[in-house]
């Protein structure tokens, strides 16, 4: 492992400070994720979340929700930060839901 690398993993194992910060939205990847709260009644936005299950056997569900909060833990330095989704996730086993593929 590099030493950089071993650097963060040793202040990670430290914990993170005390002090969080909250968001209402994120960005990542070219997207926007807002909180739910933060985008009702907008024009558009992006609350909808989707995790890809693992590949490790064919019983592996994705799990998809919806955004509620966004926080972020900061662990000894600026660099070494931890980005939270608290999601209200579906029961995508539910025949009732239907997922867009696109």
């Amino acid at each position: 492992m590099g030493g950089s690398a071993a650097i963060s993993l040793s202040l990670l194992s430290l914990g993170p400070k005390r002090k969080v910060k909250c968001y209402n939205g994120y960005f990542v990847n070219g997207y926007v994720f807002y909180t739910e709260e933060y985008g009702y009644g907008g024009k558009t936005y992006n609350n909808g979340v989707c995790i890809k299950g693992s590949t490790f056997n064919e019983f592996e569900v994705d799990y998809c929700g919806r955004l509620e909060e966004v926080i972020e833990l900061q662990y000894h330095s600026e660099q070494n930060r931890v980005f939270l989704f608290k999601c209200y996730w579906y029961d995508t086993t539910d025949r009732g839901i239907r997922i867009d593929p696109h």
